[in-house]
């Protein structure tokens, strides 16, 4: 039988002397650390904050709509997620942190819109 089918491709070492576990674009400075947690602590705070208020405001029981307004956000969240895990693998170019930080900024202004929307901003009543 053909040798390609009893190889083992998870053991190579690829001429390095042990397994070659490094990301593909290297160690990030820690100025860009510091903004990815900042960028990101924001967005899951502001993505609780409006989980919450979808839940809570008006009144009780919630309205649909705003539960339904959370559900997306929350799915917007879900994708972006998985981008900042492949991304961190080294799976992805670098050109797509401008992607990632672009659904981030989205993410944030969708829970800002939500919000106001939640706590009645701007309705004359």
């Amino acid at each position: 039988m053909d040798d390609f089918t009893t190889n083992d491709f998870t053991s190579r070492t690829y001429g390095t002397s042990g397994h070659d576990n490094r990301l593909l674009f290297g160690e990030t400075s820690a100025r860009d650390r510091a903004i990815n947690l900042a960028i990101g602590g924001l967005t899951s705070l502001l993505v609780v904050v409006t989980v919450i208020s979808s839940f809570v405001f008006p009144s009780l029981p919630p309205w649909p709509l705003n539960i339904f307004l959370a559900f997306c956000i929350l799915l917007t969240c879900g994708s972006a997620m998985v981008l900042i895990v492949w991304y961190r693998q080294g799976d992805l170019d670098p050109k797509f942190r401008k992607l990632i930080y672009y659904m981030l900024a989205s993410i944030i202004l969708l829970c800002l819109c939500a919000n106001l929307y939640f706590h009645d901003v701007g309705r004359g009543t």
